[in-house]
This record gives structure tokens, sequence and C-alpha cells, in this order.
């Protein structure tokens, strides 16, 4: 089954740049490109943005080969295909990769252990209810790329098909 999806350099030293082109070319099996603009929320990153088609789990292919990396801020998108669900990956330095299950209108789809387990944590006085289900939801990771999203409205999208 093939999907679509888009990652999302939020944003990258110039360094890093080239090495994030030759990641994405290895996760997709073609050729990377992208267009790189100054990241105005962060002065002296980049940002880009690549659409990609490929083989279902290609985002978690992206977001694994992205992951770990300092001076890089990025999300990767996977579009439900049949009998898969969504998927958005969400990486910061600080807080590392996010990982939520997305259903066919974008919803974060949490798993019921994993909200069990939040309820048990909270019950046992180990955590507080809202903030473990903030973290399910990805709140933290939404916050700290928010400024870097919108500092991206505008700028060029590029298609990139995988050959399958």
């Amino acid at each position: 089954m093939t999907t679509r999806g888009v990652l999302y350099v939020h944003a990258a030293t110039s360094a890093l740049c080239p090495h994030i082109e030759w990641a994405a070319a290895g996760a997709l099996g073609v050729r990377v490109k992208l267009e790189w603009s100054p990241q105005p929320a962060s002065p002296g990153m980049y940002r880009a943005e690549l659409s990609w088609q490929g083989a279902s789990g290609t985002g978690a292919k992206i977001a694994s080969a992205l992951r770990g990396w300092m001076h890089l801020r990025f999300e990767v998108t996977e579009e439900p295909s049949p009998g898969c669900e969504g998927a958005r990956y969400s990486y910061t330095p600080t807080l590392g990769v996010f990982h939520a299950v997305t259903g066919v209108h974008g919803d974060i789809m949490i798993p019921e252990d994993r909200i069990k387990a939040a309820v048990v944590k909270a019950s046992l006085g180990e955590a507080d209810l809202e903030e473990e289900m903030r973290r399910l939801l990805g709140a933290p990771w939404d916050e700290e790329l928010e400024p870097f999203r919108y500092a991206g409205d505008g700028a060029p999208v590029r298609w990139l098909h995988q050959v399958v």
C-alpha cells in the first residue's frame, strides 16, 4: 500500500542541511534536494518541507533516520492508507521523539493501555493525570514547535514520489 506524507524540517543548522537530505533520501530510496529558507523563529537556522509518497511506514523510516540529532527540529506526517492508520512524529532536541497514531480525520488516537497506565500513575500519586494526558497528546512538542510552524507559512513545498 502506498501513502503520502510530509517532512517538515522546522529548524536545522546549515551544516546539517545536506545530512538531512541524505538521511531522507536513504529512507525514501530516491535522491532528495530540499529548498532551504531561513527560519525567522530562530536566526541562523533553516527550514524546508518535503511532500513524499511511498509505502506505508515510510514516515517512521524518515523519523528514525533523523531522530537524536542536536540542532534539529522536525515533524513527519503520514496519511492513513487502506489497512493502516496514519502517524505523526515530532522531534525536538530537548524532548526527543513523540509518536502518535492518527485517524482518517487527523485526530490523535491514544491506545487504551496508555490511558489506563496514566490513570494508574495518577491514582498512585506518581503523576498528575492532566499532565500525563497532555504528554499523550503531544502538547509539550506542540508548544515547542508552534513558533517554528508559523514561521514557515508561505514556504515552498516540494513533492517527491517514491518509486515502488
